[in-house]
């Protein structure tokens, strides 16, 4: 029954508003929508990864490259995105744009790329607070925004939402009051599928922001998994169609029933896809793990310095962060990472696209 009234046409369904009942009568770790417990069960079951007691984030380092080009196509696709699996894949790894494409296209590709990267790069920071989904939205939105003021800001606007006749708020005080309860009551539950599906429900309908909402959910959905080294949620093979009507039923009655079928399915999919391939990995480098931060510190100086890929200039910038016994592996590592340097991965050392192609102007 559901399902026939999101499918009538929208001349034949009645206006509706915001229901703030549905989020004031949420109370964490009591109310579930996610409402059988031997199915959370199941879903910590099959989302479980060897890294559950290794630092937040360590599982999604591990098979980041596949979920960069994973997640970044499939929630594309979901705004209706045309790009393909391999053209996002060649976008990522290569820099390469794929022919015919809209460059708003090629714009959403690469902001979701830099969102996934802030998720996992900070992943011990990131949490359901302002910080975070404040640069989440920043990043998912930047060039894609008619006043690019509203990015990494709650809109102080009305807005409209095509193919539905729900009416956000249009108050800004009360999107900024709902939107810290939700954070709140979010960042409050225990259970990560439950935290992640919490997301997935309110962020699209409150619609805290002027646009991108629900891709920011979609991300936001992965902090848990994320934090607690979980299998991530890819959204790979979820119908649009499916995906459209679970978000419809939340904006025009309330319920979260379809979305729920959504999100169980999509999660368990993702697993499939994402242990098949953690199997063909080799161990993450525990030398690279350890020397992460101060990698990528000295790799993105030296570009920003307009260095040259050069043993001494390494040694040099990693005296102060590298105790003296590792420096010799540590110098082998930066000068691999700098060869390989391409417009595709300098997100990784927070390296800015004019800054890279100045230095690669100075090392022709």
């Amino acid at each position: 029954m559901l399902r026939a009234w999101v499918r009538r046409p929208i001349t034949q369904r009645r206006p509706v508003g915001y229901d703030r009942s549905l989020l004031d009568n949420y109370r964490p770790n009591e109310t579930f929508y996610l409402n059988d417990a031997d199915w959370r069960a199941r879903l910590r079951e099959i989302g479980r990864t060897p890294f559950t007691q290794r630092p937040a984030g360590t599982y999604a380092r591990d098979i980041m490259n596949r979920l960069l080009i994973d997640l970044s196509w499939a929630s594309s696709r979901l705004e209706g995105n045309s790009y393909t699996r391999l053209d996002t894949l060649n976008l990522i790894e290569h820099s390469r744009e794929a022919d015919g494409k809209d460059r708003l296209e090629t714009q959403m590709i690469l902001n979701h790329k830099r969102a996934i990267e802030f998720l996992i790069e900070q992943a011990e920071d990131i949490g359901f607070n302002l910080y975070t989904f404040m640069n989440l939205h920043a990043l998912l939105s930047e060039n894609l925004l008619a006043d690019p003021a509203a990015s990494g800001r709650l809109r102080d606007r009305i807005v409209e939402i095509s193919g539905t006749v729900y009416r956000p708020l249009a108050i800004p005080q009360q999107i900024e009051e709902l939107f810290r309860v939700v954070l709140k009551k979010g960042g409050a539950i225990l259970d990560p599928f439950e935290q992640a599906f919490f997301l997935m429900v309110h962020i699209p309908y409150l619609q805290p922001f002027e646009d991108v909402n629900k891709r920011v959910s979609r991300l936001g959905a992965n902090i848990p998994f994320i934090k607690n080294n979980l299998c991530p949620l890819s959204f790979v093979d979820v119908p649009e169609r499916a995906y459209v009507e679970g978000t419809l039923a939340i904006y025009e009655h309330a319920r979260v029933d379809l979305l729920r079928d959504v999100f169980t399915w999509a999660y368990e999919r993702s697993c499939e896809q994402f242990k098949a391939v953690a199997g063909t990995l080799p161990e993450p480098d525990p030398f690279r793990l350890k020397y992460r931060a101060e990698l990528g510190e000295v790799v993105g100086e030296l570009v920003r310095q307009g260095v040259a890929v050069d043993a001494a200039a390494v040694r040099l910038a990693a005296t102060q962060l590298v105790p003296t016994e590792d420096i010799p592996r540590f110098v082998k590592m930066a000068l691999t990472d700098l060869r390989h340097l391409h417009e595709g991965n300098i997100a990784r050392y927070r390296i800015r696209l004019a800054e890279y192609r100045a230095w690669k102007a100075r090392q022709r």
